[in-house]
């Protein structure tokens, strides 16, 4: 009988389809990329219209000879690697690496890992797509170039071992600009006034919110508004004047793709994306499943796709009406009309097989990727049902010349939420209000005003940063997690808690790449030479046109720099502090966390002491002098010098003043001196130099 051979990436995946092909064929991995630009050098061949320069990978000796071993003995070699660019990329190396020109051999893809799947590519085998190739080719090549001629000016403008990227570096742009925004906000006072009803037919109280009048909505922004409102109201009819009743649907939620599920992993878990994507990877690749066998549990990973093939949307809605019955079946099919952007040769992620429930495997699941399975297949089956549906009403009340408002709702069809609870569901602090009418009396019972502050834009959290750069067209669904890996490694960006906060080093990165190569970091560039790369996918771009266009303009931008940098380039900065170990006078040092103090005489002497960089500020508390400090994590903060005996301290830079207002520190917010207490409200113009 003829041998085929299957090679594939992982030897988790192996073993899986090992199990669905018969002894008929051999099925091996090759653990990756077999082939790669080299290291030691950029590996691009600019004079001979760069050609890549492509090696053996160290240490893949002994698995290609294996591979080419179990080559000649086979008849056919069919070449499964992942779905992708990267994947077409790794079989097209291995046909190079394999000696495979002029033999028989195929390409197969399949977006889940079962049985069918597995034997339906083998009957669909096919050529190489080179577009494919060519877009991972572009994108590899553009990265290499880039990062091997940012990263050496970053050495010696800050220290080794620092990094540029194409995606990487407006993913530090876009934290460091919502660090600022942070940095520079001044919260605005305003007041929130409700009423508290009796109403004649409601055992509970009715609560209403403040709107304005009848003719238009007022913000209130003082308490003396407040007040003015209050005192208005206190000893008036209040009457209801409108009542408004309807009935509004909530849409089922969309299957996930590599954006959405790592953001509601996130959310939901508390998976960080490099986790969520280990994890679905196990899941894809292959489970033993109790009265099943060795199955892949979910369709590929990484897709911006929201389609989903007719035979996984009939098992679903199949699954739906055996299991709900019939009214809870969607009529339709939920999925994103497709844009520019989207690679729909995918599907979304959703379960192979909608009836293995998460329970049915959760016995065969470790705990991560039992969280996991269930959030994709409660998604996915929950985007397969009928909408949920509300009763609302929304009332109007009136009380000498002011309107309050509330409103109410109650679900009475729940649809896709009998599966899946989206974190964000509403709910519904007032009682339903169906017994409201314009004849209904009411009496007030009790008015409540209380004092807020507009919140400055959040921390990026790794979920939200997904988010954004995908709206914005940065990167795609292989690199985000890749990309944010990498910021945190390099200690760029920290993680505290959920939040993602830039360091000093961080922004001392920003600051040069925005000075000396702002069209690498410009959002813009960035989302249009994604567009690009998908377009030499599509075949409508010949890849190395986007080296020829894209390297001249590097090229003369390192120059530039370079030539700036011989400048600028300082010495190490000479403390009036000594050494405790030899007497020397402290230079001033930069690590992971910033500056510190250590010997000139390294490596003799290895002396080192935090660096305390005073502000010229003196301490609200003891008077002792504020200095800069950095959190272990690596993000700034000023406190004062006598820390731990004195406690003060703050996120932002005083500014050496009080607030007139409550006695607080002044701290410095753009263009604004701002004060430090969260309850009060003063601001004044930052003196210029401050600003």
């Amino acid at each position: 009988m003829a041998k085929n051979l299957v090679i594939v990436e992982s030897p988790a995946k192996a073993k899986t389809i090992k199990k669905f092909l018969g002894t008929n064929y051999e099925v091996m991995a090759s653990n990756g990329h077999v082939r790669d630009l080299p290291k030691s050098q950029m590996g691009v061949d600019i004079k001979n219209d760069f050609e890549p320069k492509y090696i053996t990978i160290r240490g893949k000796g002994d698995l290609l000879a294996a591979l080419r071993r179990e080559v000649k003995k086979a008849d056919k070699v069919y070449l499964a690697t992942d779905p992708d660019r990267e994947g077409e990329a790794i079989s097209w190396h291995l046909v190079t690496a394999l000696n495979l020109e002029g033999k028989n051999f195929s390409r197969i893809t399949f977006n889940e890992i079962t049985k069918n799947a597995v034997k339906n590519s083998i009957k669909s085998a096919r050529e190489i797509d080179m577009d494919l190739v060519d877009a991972q080719q572009a994108r590899r090549v553009l990265d290499r170039m880039l990062g091997y001629s940012i990263s050496p000016l970053l050495w010696k403008k800050v220290k080794r071992g620092l990094s540029a990227g194409r995606v990487q570096s407006v993913a530090l742009k876009v934290i460091c600009d919502r660090e600022d925004q942070i940095n520079a906000f001044i919260p605005e006072e305003y007041w929130t006034i409700e009423a508290v009803l009796n109403a004649e037919g409601n055992k509970k109280p009715v609560i209403a919110g403040f709107y304005g009048t009848d003719k238009k909505k007022m913000n209130v922004t003082s308490e003396k508004e407040a007040k003015k409102i209050v005192d208005a109201i206190k000893d008036a009819q209040f009457k209801v004047t409108e009542v408004k009743k309807g009935e509004r649907t909530r849409k089922a939620p969309l299957p996930f793709t590599t954006s959405t599920l790592q953001q509601e992993a996130s959310k939901v878990l508390g998976f960080s994306t490099q986790k969520t994507m280990r994890v679905a990877q196990q899941l894809y690749e292959g489970v033993d499943v109790k009265g099943h066998g060795t199955i892949g549990l979910i369709s590929y990973l990484r897709t911006d796709s929201t389609r989903i093939s007719e035979e996984a949307d009939k098992a679903a809605k199949d699954f739906i009406k055996e299991t709900y019955g019939d009214k809870f079946v969607a009529a339709g099919s939920a999925e994103k009309k497709s844009g520019a952007k989207i690679q729909d040769a995918h599907e979304a992620i959703r379960p192979t097989y909608a009836d293995i429930t998460p329970v049915i495997a959760k016995d065969s699941l470790s705990k991560e990727q039992f969280k996991l399975y269930q959030l994709i297949w409660k998604r996915f089956i929950a985007s397969r049902m009928k909408p949920a549906v509300y009763e609302t009403v929304s009332v109007k009340i009136d009380a000498n010349g002011y309107r309050f408002t509330t409103s109410a709702s109650k679900l009475i069809f729940d649809g896709f939420m009998s599966v899946y609870a989206p974190e964000d569901d509403e709910k519904d602090e007032n009682t339903f209000k169906g017994t409201l009418s314009e004849d209904t009396k009411l009496t007030l019972g009790d008015i409540k005003k209380d004092q807020h502050f507009t919140q400055a834009p959040p921390h990026f959290t790794e979920a939200s940063l997904v988010k954004t750069l995908e709206e914005i067209g940065v990167g795609r669904p292989s690199t985000y997690a890749p990309t944010i890996t990498t910021l945190l490694a390099r200690r760029y960006v920290v993680k505290e808690g959920k939040n993602l906060f830039v360091s000093e080093l961080g922004f001392a990165v920003n600051d040069i790449m925005k000075d000396a190569f702002p069209a690498i970091v410009d959002v813009d560039f960035t989302a249009n030479m994604e567009d690009l790369l998908d377009g030499v996918e599509e075949g409508k771009v010949t890849w190395k046109t986007i080296i020829r266009n894209f390297y001249p303009d590097l090229e003369a931008a390192v120059e530039k720099a370079n030539e700036a940098l011989e400048k600028i380039e300082i010495a190490d900065e000479v403390s009036d502090e000594k050494c405790d170990a030899c007497g020397k006078n402290l230079v001033v040092k930069y690590g992971p966390h910033g500056k510190f103090l250590a010997c000139p005489g390294f490596p003799e002497c290895k002396f080192t002491k935090p660096f305390l960089e005073k502000i010229g500020v003196k301490c609200p508390k003891c008077g002792k002098d504020i200095v800069m400090r950095m959190s272990a994590k690596g993000r700034r903060y000023y406190a004062c010098e006598k820390v731990p005996e004195c406690d003060f301290m703050t996120w932002q830079m005083p500014a050496g003043k009080m607030c007139p207002k409550c006695g607080d520190v002044l701290v410095i917010k753009g263009s604004k001196l701002a004060c430090n207490n969260a309850k009060c409200s003063y601001t004044e113009d930052a003196p210029k130099k401050e600003a």
